[in-house]
């Protein structure tokens, strides 16, 4: 792990992202995180806006901002995420014969 943050969102703004998504039949909806080398003068790092395709971005439409934070913990290193390419399942049978049968161990 090398870093953790945390982010604050105000109950309105995510009442707003919700009623958005029902009104537009959307499943979800994908956030952007940014995290900055400067902090704000509220002690703030961290901004997280609803994310944009390339045509908005060029178009420079506004960002809607859904929370902000700050980083708390770093060690310094934060590595850019890449998708591997892994052909293995992803459980076992005996742990999917558990699950199946009631015997998981699993709080909800």
């Amino acid at each position: 792990m090398s870093a953790l943050q945390s982010i604050y969102f105000k109950k309105e703004t995510l009442k707003k992202v919700y009623d958005t998504l029902e009104k537009k039949g959307e499943k979800g909806i994908e956030i952007t995180v940014s995290v900055s080398d400067e902090t704000n003068q509220y002690g703030q790092n961290v901004a997280a806006f609803v994310s944009q395709s390339k045509e908005e971005r060029e178009e420079k439409k506004p960002r809607f901002y859904v929370g902000n934070g700050k980083v708390f913990w770093t060690d310094g290193t934060i590595k850019k995420a890449e998708k591997q390419e892994d052909n293995t399942p992803v459980q076992d049978a005996e742990v999917v014969d558990d699950v199946l049968n009631g015997k998981d161990d699993l709080p909800f």
